[in-house]
């Protein structure tokens, strides 16, 4: 709603702040505490959003808050998750807290899901697909709570019954369907990039591996004794295992050459490619490129972030900090390019579908299928028999398209 006709927050002389609206007087709490200014701006959402304001009911003192509910589910998760999804959890729950924080968890209900999930459409920084997971991850604090004891199974079931939003409804967006980036797209952006970061792009490329799957490869995921001539990348979880079992992803020469940099004196347990190398390489690059002498300053500056080298930089990289680094590869090279040769903006998952096409230009349907794996349990059934021979097929043919131009 426009600001002049939000109604004002004010402060009666007994202490207690109120809003008066369309003749009636709503009391808020205690003027200037904190549960005041939540419930005003509650009160301001739920008019917007509902032709005639209903009064939260006072909540019952055996009952927690929905912030005491959202504080209990993150703790619980927070070294249960990886970053990236105890991040989205924080997100998606911050909406929720802004607007009912203070309310009893079982007063919650499905209009006041709809409440919240119309808040994060007006911001309009998410497509209707991530709203649709984020009202979903608010749906799973509560049945965690049930879990807990803390939350009434009948809201859990009432909350489920909210239908998701559906394409073209007001307000809403999606984004367009991701298609594969062209080789000589990538070729243009990799030196650009350090070599740790150009050497995850090339053997996702080439293997059509996920994001997610080349970030956390770990040195003890790679099996090398095998002696057809391959290796095999076992990650430690992946979509369709539930239906196919363990994955195995064949390393052909390509991958292995670009690979074995990054294992040389790692634990089993270490992540072969670190955003910390990729540092470490950056300032190598500096040094050498270096024409005046360091002064006392920067020497003193790189002697502590050699004996803090986790002050600044992490030791594995997440599916934001991958994607930050390829932008920031394209940034770097259009900084230097004529507004005709410009490179456009593509992500990581584009390199998994450039690995299909090709492989699906080449060798077939279902080469590529096999390659990339499914995301419905029917489909991968179909395939999963024979599989990791026709990825081994694959594995050992394979030629980096990129390798002429190191």
């Amino acid at each position: 709603m426009p600001k002049n006709t939000e109604p004002k927050l004010t402060n009666r002389k007994d202490g207690r702040a109120v809003v008066h609206w369309k003749g009636k007087m709503y009391l808020m709490g205690k003027s200037g505490t904190p549960e005041a200014k939540i419930a005003y701006h509650r009160f301001c959402v739920e008019i917007q959003n509902q032709p005639v304001f209903t009064p939260q009911p006072a909540k019952n003192e055996t009952e927690i808050s929905i912030s005491e509910l959202v504080a209990g589910f993150l703790d619980y998760h927070l070294h249960r998750q990886d970053k990236v999804q105890f991040t989205h959890n924080k997100l998606a729950v911050s909406y929720l807290v802004n607007i009912y924080g203070t309310l009893a968890v079982n007063e919650f209900s499905p209009k006041k899901l709809k409440v919240v999930r119309s808040q994060m459409v007006k911001t309009g920084r998410m497509c209707r697909r991530h709203i649709n997971g984020y009202a979903q991850r608010i749906i799973r604090v509560f049945s965690w709570g049930v879990e807990e004891e803390l939350v009434k199974p009948d809201i859990v079931a009432a909350l489920r019954e909210v239908r998701s939003l559906r394409k073209g409804e007001e307000g809403t967006h999606d984004n367009p369907k991701r298609t594969e980036i062209s080789d000589d797209i990538v070729r243009r952006t990799l030196p650009f990039m350090s070599p740790t970061v150009a050497a995850m792009v090339q053997v996702q490329r080439l293997t059509g591996m996920r994001p997610s799957e080349i970030y956390r490869m770990r040195t003890g995921d790679i099996d090398q004794s095998q002696e057809n001539g391959l290796w095999y990348y076992v990650p430690g979880k992946h979509k369709t295992e539930e239906y196919i079992g363990e994955k195995k992803i064949p390393l052909g020469k390509p991958e292995q050459e670009l690979i074995l940099p990054y294992l040389e004196g790692k634990k089993p347990e270490a992540t072969v490619f670190s955003p910390r190398t990729a540092m470490e390489e950056w300032h190598a690059t500096r040094r050498a490129n270096r024409k005046t002498k360091v002064s006392p300053s920067q020497a003193e500056r790189n002697r502590q972030r050699a004996e803090n080298p986790a002050d600044k930089v992490g030791e594995s990289y997440d599916s934001s900090a991958y994607r930050k680094a390829i932008e920031h590869a394209i940034r770097k090279a259009n900084s230097t390019l004529p507004d005709g040769e410009k490179i456009p903006h593509w992500t990581p998952y584009q390199l998994r579908h450039a690995a299909g096409t090709e492989a699906e230009k080449t060798a077939g349907l279902d080469k590529a299928q096999a390659l990339l794996g499914h995301t419905s349990a029917n489909t991968t059934k179909r395939y999963a028999h024979g599989r990791l021979a026709i990825t081994e097929e694959l594995a050992k043919n394979r030629k980096n398209p990129f390798e002429s131009e190191k």
